[in-house]
């Protein structure tokens, strides 16, 4: 089988390899950070010596590395910070969780929170005032679960010098009402300038975040992750990880695009088309062409509910167009955050007029709600879907949510088409958008499976739009792997391919959808190194 002993060998195990001329198996051996062997324990320990070391997986089940297609370790390291507000849906149970995150601080620092939701604010509007009383009189931020959307306290906006509107490049905006600022920042460039006045973390302490977050997504059952927003200093930090051994998901790492970005700034990015160190590449670039749903910044092809949602991101779509050109025909695999039917077809359009080069493949992210006609378009056009089901654990079946309100029943009746998508021949790539949504892809793969709460009742939108469970494992495995243009050596677990494996007490296809989060990761292993093992 090898000339040379493998490094590591797993036996007695139930593996679902996703190869379909060897379906499954009992054992895999590794060297190299390739898979050398996959078969029988008696075929794999023949391949092995006393320099190997062999785990005994007790009949606990592996499959090919999950890759979660949508998230952000990076920003989630940098802005998940302080109380956690996940699920607290109103004003009071928000301004308990702010009491408690403020007896925590030292005097003086500045309270932060994530995961708030917009439906705390109903029938209050969005107002910094609301929170002065419960942070204490402090500077604090609170960023809304989209993390397109921030609150920040009166002295948050005094230290920051926020009187009054700006303008912005992008469709940004600080709200106004009564002619003050409410503390209301929509979008990043308007959030950014009270992100500039909150303290900064010194490098090491960053660096530490980052690796402690990579371990998190290890020990859920994660492999690899497509990063959805890069710089060129977010590739000088990797390569300083990887130098550490800190990096320990297979990562792809665009470029993000500001929508006012200069032609000598994009000739200057085009250079970076190659970056690259063993565990994570660039050679993507990254758009919005819109924000949120919530906020009305959503590029629908109709305005919204509160008459908003009528404009791109960018100065203008032709402007967008052009610079998605220039990045395919350098080789870039180019990456779109389109939330409204209007950004999805602007994106559309963009790819299908630019150069784009041979193996490459565009991707569009979201897509929300769909008509459709674009969506016959992806398979024909040869552009990725990439979705977020998790995303409705924000909605609510009746249907009274912020998100559903805004778009109104017609757009809803055509939310998050993953069925209709898949079945139209799509490549469908499947994800969480953390900090957005939480990472773990048993709670992911659940939502894709069942369109709702594992253990409720409340479907959101379209029980019809599920997917199978052996479709929801492709979406995070082989799909990536072809999206990356990787799927030769990536998504499966065969000889020469990565050894990039997750290990589970049971088959995540053979568990019920339900039961899901419960399911207990054991071992996971990347580029043939065990990176999380169960005490």
């Amino acid at each position: 089988m090898t000339r040379r002993s493998a490094d590591l060998a797993i036996v007695n195990a139930r593996i679902r390899t996703l190869d379909p001329d060897r379906p499954a198996a009992t054992a895999v051996a590794m060297r190299g950070g390739t898979v050398v062997a996959v078969g029988a324990d008696d075929e794999i320990r023949a391949a092995s010596d006393g320099s190997t070391e062999t785990i005994d997986l007790r009949g606990a089940a592996i499959v090919p590395g999950l890759t979660d297609s949508h998230i952000h370790p990076f920003l989630g390291s940098d802005g998940a910070l302080g109380a956690d507000l996940t699920g607290l849906r109103t004003l009071d149970e928000v301004l308990t969780a702010l009491r408690t995150e403020r007896a925590r601080c030292d005097d003086g620092a500045w309270v932060q929170g994530y995961a708030l939701a917009y439906e705390a604010f109903d029938g209050t509007g969005i107002d910094g005032r609301l929170i002065e009383e419960a942070v204490g009189g402090a500077p604090a931020v609170l960023r809304f679960f989209d993390f397109h959307t921030a609150l920040a306290s009166p002295e948050a906006l005094r230290r920051a010098g926020i009187d009054g509107p700006r303008s912005f490049g992008e469709a940004a905006e600080i709200v106004i009402a009564d002619g003050r600022p409410t503390g209301e920042l929509r979008e990043p460039a308007a959030m950014a300038i009270v992100d500039e006045v909150v303290p900064e973390p010194t490098d090491e302490e960053r660096l530490a975040r980052y690796h402690a977050t990579q371990q998190r997504l290890n020990a859920c059952g994660l492999t690899g992750a497509h990063v959805m927003v890069g710089s060129p200093q977010l590739y000088a930090v990797l390569h300083e990880l990887e130098g550490r051994d800190w990096l320990t998901t297979r990562s792809i790492v665009p470029l993000h695009q500001e929508p006012d970005i200069s032609d000598d700034e994009v000739a200057a990015r085009l250079q970076f088309v190659g970056e690259r160190g063993r565990l994570w590449r660039g050679g993507t670039a990254k758009f919005f062409i819109d924000g949120v749903v919530e906020t009305g910044t959503a590029w629908l092809h109709e305005p919204d509910s509160n008459g908003s949602g009528t404009v791109p991101f960018w100065p203008t779509e032709a402007r967008y167009a052009e610079v998605v050109a220039r990045f395919a025909r350098a080789g870039f695999a180019c990456t779109t955050h389109a939330v409204g039917d209007r950004g999805v077809r602007a994106a559309l359009d963009a790819y299908r007029a630019a150069q784009t080069g041979p193996g490459v493949m565009h991707r569009i992210e979201h897509i929300e709600t769909l008509p459709d006609d674009d969506l016959l378009r992806f398979a024909a056009e040869n552009v990725c879907a990439s979705l977020q089901p998790l995303h409705m654990e924000n909605n609510s079946g009746d249907r009274s949510d912020p998100w559903s309100r805004a778009l109104g029943p017609e757009r809803c009746d055509r939310a998050f088409r993953t069925r209709d998508l898949w079945d139209a021949g799509a490549l469908v790539c499947l994800g969480s958008d953390w900090p957005v949504a939480r990472f773990d892809p048993r709670l992911g793969m659940a939502w894709c499976r069942l369109r709702r709460a594992p253990g409720t009742a409340d479907i959101p939108y379209g029980a019809t739009q599920a997917l199978t469970a052996e479709e929801t494992l492709l979406g995070y495995t082989v799909n990536p792997a072809r999206l990356a243009g990787e799927v030769d050596v990536a998504g499966r677990i065969a000889p020469g391919y990565r050894a990039d494996l997750s290990c589970f007490t049971d088959d995540p296809c053979a568990v019920p959808a339900d039961d899901l989060p419960a399911l207990e990761t054991v071992l996971t292993v990347v580029d043939g190194r065990v990176r999380f093992r169960a005490s």
